[in-house]
């Protein structure tokens, strides 16, 4: 699970920073931004996804088809999530320019001390429970897994995200550049991604070095990063469109569903896939799902918006789910990790599928969400969830909900601010793949 990472020159870094930031004067950019609450959904939702993909992959029978089918359906959440980022990233910066010089500290703080972290530990729980080779083996494995986005198989989207990230003065750049025309931008990203994915998928990519590293490279998802900045840029008149055709979209995206199950068929039956193999992530008809679910999940979340009613009780329980995602996103894996396999197999030897996969989903949700908050009330926020660590005021509510409804503050990579994007799994890879 590696990429090769799009660095910038150095020296090209000032000239691109006085670039964007006299376009950005020059474009008399926003002043003022609201909250998204629309996006908090988008997010929760398809968070949401990640865990079942997760835990259905690992829980699965060989015959349970349904559970396969279902898998299928769930197998667009890391093309949501990244257009997701580059909307975000996209729509903050229009609003606010940020030197770049300023952005990537910050971004790399947030991001890459949680992927180091987390790293070194999946990497040292794996070694625990299967100690071979000597501590020299040890570490030289937790830096090349660390490179590559390997130490798990959700790590890879914070290496594919910290690619984005610096790539953001060049998607700024071609959003503006082509004003007027981005339906060419679009469409240029999109055959990029689905002539990638059709290599991967129909082609003889799986013996090749994309075959390897295809997750980890931030081109994969080239249509749905592009979509997401060029969805920024026109943000007002997107989400009002959204607003106005949900029913419409709700149809669309039943019918995205039947065309999504009826190639997964015909990877069964023609291709000769296996039942999990015929609902992977990596094929061309993942991009007209990913597009519909995502418009799905945002007309959810503008109906939502529409009526939320800023501090009840499920106001503060969506803003407090928005903001310890991240935190649940890095986490989730060990629970499932720990329920399964060091549990000596308990669990799967008690519960018959498929109530295994409903099991194992609460109990990792459970699990996640208390590693997480014991986390955001440690020194090691941080580097455990990705949100600084705040000392609480003496005699201030411990764990209660009511601190979500406060404005996200600016920095915060789980936040569902519309002024930081934050970094979720979109991957639905198993360890099994």
């Amino acid at each position: 699970m590696s990429g090769d990472s799009p660095a910038l020159h150095p020296e090209r870094s000032a000239a691109a920073e006085d670039s964007v930031a006299a376009s950005d004067t020059a474009a008399k950019p926003r002043s003022s931004q609201r909250h998204l609450y629309e996006i908090d959904v988008l997010r929760i939702l398809t968070f949401v996804c990640v865990i079942g993909v997760h835990t259905t992959s690992h829980t699965a029978g060989p015959d349970d088809v349904g559970l396969y089918m279902l898998l299928d359906l769930m197998h667009f959440t890391r093309e949501v999530f990244f257009a997701l980022t580059a909307f975000v990233l996209v729509y903050s910066f229009l609003a606010r320019p940020v030197p770049m010089r300023k952005f990537w500290p910050k971004r790399f703080l947030l991001v890459g001390v949680p992927y180091v972290a987390w790293s070194a530990i999946y990497v040292v729980a794996g070694y625990l429970h299967h100690p071979t080779g000597s501590v020299g083996d040890l570490v030289l494995k937790f830096v090349v897994t660390t490179l590559t986005g390997s130490a798990w198989y959700h790590l890879y989207f914070l290496l594919v995200t910290m690619q984005v990230y610096l790539l953001v003065p060049v998607i700024v750049w071609l959003v503006r550049r082509t004003r007027g025309k981005h339906w060419l931008l679009l469409l240029g990203a999109l055959a990029v991604q689905a002539g990638l994915m059709a290599w991967y998928h129909y082609g003889q990519s799986s013996y090749s070095w994309y075959g390897d590293w295809a997750k980890q490279i931030v081109f994969t998802y080239s249509f749905f990063v592009i979509a997401g900045a060029v969805a920024a840029d026109h943000a007002a008149q997107f989400l009002t469109w959204v607003r106005t055709h949900r029913a419409l979209i709700g149809w669309l995206v039943l019918a995205s569903a039947a065309i999504m199950l009826g190639m997964y068929w015909v990877e069964v039956l023609v291709g000769h896939h296996s039942f999990y193999g015929a609902g992977t992530p990596m094929q061309p008809v993942m991009i007209l799902w990913g597009v519909a679910v995502g418009i799905g999940f945002l007309a959810i979340g503008t109906w939502w918006a529409d009526r939320r009613k800023a501090g009840s009780v499920t106001a503060r329980v969506v803003d407090l789910a928005s903001d310890r995602s991240f935190g649940i996103f890095l986490s989730h894996p060990m629970v499932i990790w720990i329920l399964l396999w060091v549990g000596d197999d308990w669990l799967e030897r008690t519960v018959p599928t498929p109530w295994l996969t409903l099991v194992t989903y609460v109990l990792v949700i459970i699990g996640a969400v208390l590693i997480t908050e014991v986390a955001r009330r440690t020194p090691l926020s941080l580097a455990l969830t990705g949100r600084r660590y705040k000392a609480r005021p003496r005699g201030a509510q411990s764990g209660g909900p009511g601190a979500a409804t406060q404005a996200p503050r600016v920095g915060s990579p789980a936040d569902g601010s519309v002024t930081e994007p934050a970094p979720h799994d979109g991957s639905p890879v198993s360890s099994k793949a």
